[in-house]
């Protein structure tokens, strides 16, 4: 004999289905797997998770929310693309939020929290040699996250994986980049150095100036990446590409 099941239960059951479709989503999205301005299927992602429609489609609803994603109408769900704006606003708030961070840790971090957060250094130090990009950036959101984590505020915490999810949107390409990577981790060992120190002021400079430093590299790449835009666009009357001063 079938039971139905409570309309309760079988909401929590969808409702706990939709979160599982979500986290695997997001996971892909933060990971590259799709990039900015891509369109995710519905329908294809359900056959892929073995779901119905109406978990992804709920999923799809906390992604909008998160800011991950948007949703046009009658058109379909796309992974979010951060305007340059946007991000250069969240850079200027989550250094506001690290300075703080790294005040509290080196005022406060125990002897294991910080034997942690080394240990993570150095597996970024290893992806590094290997110029694995994917697993570096793993590792930097990781590395970051967990110092939030530390201070034990969850009200921050909260708001600033949030934010360093839409930022992440827009700086995979930066992470992507070798030399980048290995500028990174030496203001990552500076950052571990400064709480190390016990030295609140350094620590909050250290990790303050991190955020800062990303922030010009970002506005150096854009204007790299406009510049390079309008040679491309300027051409010859035959039609082959030449270089002006801009």
């Amino acid at each position: 004999m079938t039971v139905a099941l409570h309309p309760t239960i079988a909401l929590l059951q969808s409702n706990s289905l939709a979160s599982v479709v979500q986290q695997e989503i997001e996971r892909a999205i933060l990971a590259g797997d799709y990039a900015p301005g891509a369109k995710l299927n519905e329908a294809v992602l359900a056959q892929q998770m073995g779901v119905s429609r109406g978990p992804v489609r709920e999923a799809f609803r906390m992604l909008d929310e998160a800011g991950l994603v948007r949703t046009e109408k009658n058109r379909g769900v796309y992974v979010r693309d951060i305007p340059l704006d946007e991000a250069l606003e969240i850079f200027d708030l989550r250094a506001a939020m690290d300075d703080w961070v790294g005040k509290r840790l080196a005022a406060g971090i125990s002897g294991e929290q910080l034997k942690e957060i080394k240990a993570l250094v150095t597996e970024m130090e290893q992806a590094v040699k290997a110029q694995d990009a994917r697993q570096y950036h793993v590792l930097n959101l990781k590395f970051h996250d967990r110092m939030v984590e530390i201070t034990g505020n969850r009200k921050l915490t909260d708001t600033y994986r949030k934010l360093i999810k839409e930022l992440s949107l827009f700086r995979r390409q930066n992470l992507a980049d070798v030399g980048l990577m290995r500028t990174f981790l030496a203001e990552h060992k500076q950052i571990v150095k400064a709480i190390a120190s016990g030295d609140e002021q350094t620590a909050g400079r250290a990790m303050f100036d991190h955020v800062m430093l990303s922030k010009q590299r970002t506005i150096d790449n854009d204007l790299r990446q406009r510049s390079k835009g309008k040679v491309a666009a300027v051409a010859t009357p035959a039609g082959t590409e030449r270089a002006e001063a801009t």
